[in-house]
């Protein structure tokens, strides 16, 4: 299967740049093609210009700025999200990412006024990802960056597909057992992905 590997964290000696890591070697490991998307390592913009917005809707041009991860999105069987939540939400240039790429006519299409989902070639979808806080206070804060991935994302790629949401709460206090269980824990899923 082919699968885009989304990665947003900015140090490379991060425990997100191992779980990264970890993802990468199991999925390859499992006879996977992986595309290893690294935005920060590719220096990716996340700021939506203004004339990529005034060209938001234009089907013949809003691609153009980021065509080649428009073909990478629109290459790939299933997706893996690796990023840390910050601040209850995703940093800021993975949500530029989603701005910038999930476009009309790329995970939507727009029919009659209504959105259709679109982003059909999309099989399987995995967040591995962790938080500051616990699982209690992502939870009374409603947790977006998993409704993003259980709701919004699922929504848009092909129905039914599997999504798997693998968190690890409460970093700031979690043991380095804790930690060693948890990339296990990711290597296993992503070797059964």
């Amino acid at each position: 299967m082919r699968v885009l590997v989304l990665f947003a964290h900015p140090v490379e000696t991060s425990f997100n740049a191992a779980l990264h890591a970890q993802v990468v070697q199991s999925l390859t490991a499992a006879g996977h093609e992986v595309d290893d998307l690294d935005l920060y390592a590719e220096d990716f913009d996340p700021c939506l210009s203004r004339e990529e917005r005034l060209n938001y809707h234009d089907l013949e041009t809003n691609q153009m700025p980021v065509q080649g991860y428009v073909d990478r999105v629109q290459r790939a069987e299933a997706l893996v999200i690796c990023t840390p939540v910050w601040n209850f939400g995703h940093p800021a240039i993975l949500k530029g990412f989603f701005d910038r790429v999930f476009l009309p006519g790329v995970s939507f299409k727009m029919r009659d006024g209504k959105v259709r989902p679109s982003l059909h070639n999309i099989r399987k979808l995995a967040v591995v990802t962790t938080y500051g806080g616990a699982r209690l206070r992502a939870f009374l804060v409603g947790d977006p960056p998993r409704k993003i991935a259980t709701r919004v994302l699922r929504a848009i790629i092909k129905p039914a597909a599997p999504v798997a949401y693998h968190a690890l709460y409460d970093m700031n206090r979690v043991t380095d057992a804790q930690r060693k269980s948890f990339l296990d824990k990711v290597g296993v899923a992503m070797e059964k992905f």
